[in-house]
This record gives structure tokens, C-alpha cells and sequence, in this order.
């Protein structure tokens, strides 16, 4: 599915659900080594973070977003804008 021009299928973008904890209807994607904030409602993106090289994947579970890559997996944490 795609969302204001970001494919949901994509394993480099996930979707924050509402009431999930942090971050809910805001998507999440990696773009040139950077782990990116995008909210819909407000149009605006918000760079978070610097992912590892060579991510290939993210995921979100309540306040946290797991980046992995082939050398390491890296935990952000939304709440505190930390690793």
C-alpha cells in the first residue's frame, strides 16, 4: 500500500499504529543511512537518528524502532529520542 508516496510493503518504512505507544499514525523509513520521522497530518519529516550501514530492515513495536543491518541490530527509542 502506498501512503503520501511511501510504500508500507517496503522493508525500510513502518507505519507507528495509533495508540501503540510513541509515534502512532507517523511513518518511519531509513533513506541514506538515516532513520526518518514523516507525519502525515502535518506534512513535515523529522530526521531521528543515523541507522547503521547497509539497513535492510525496521521495524516498531510500542516506543521502539529496531533497525538491522547484516553487521548489527540497533534499538531507538522514541520516547527518549535515544538508542
Amino acid at each position: 500500500m502506498i501512503v503520501d508516496g511511501f510504500d508500507l510493503d517496503s522493508a525500510l518504512v513502518c507505519e507507528g499504529i495509533v495508540g501503540d505507544g510513541c509515534g502512532g499514525g507517523r511513518i518511519f523509513y531509513i533513506k541514506e543511512h538515516k532513520l526518518f520521522a514523516y507525519d502525515p497530518y502535518s506534512k513535515i519529516t523529522r530526521e531521528l537518528f543515523d541507522a547503521p550501514k547497509n539497513t535492510y530492515s525496521i521495524k516498531k513495536k510500542g516506543c521502539v524502532i529496531t533497525m538491522t543491518s547484516q553487521e548489527m541490530s540497533v534499538d531507538f527509542d522514541l520516547s527518549t529520542l535515544k538508542e
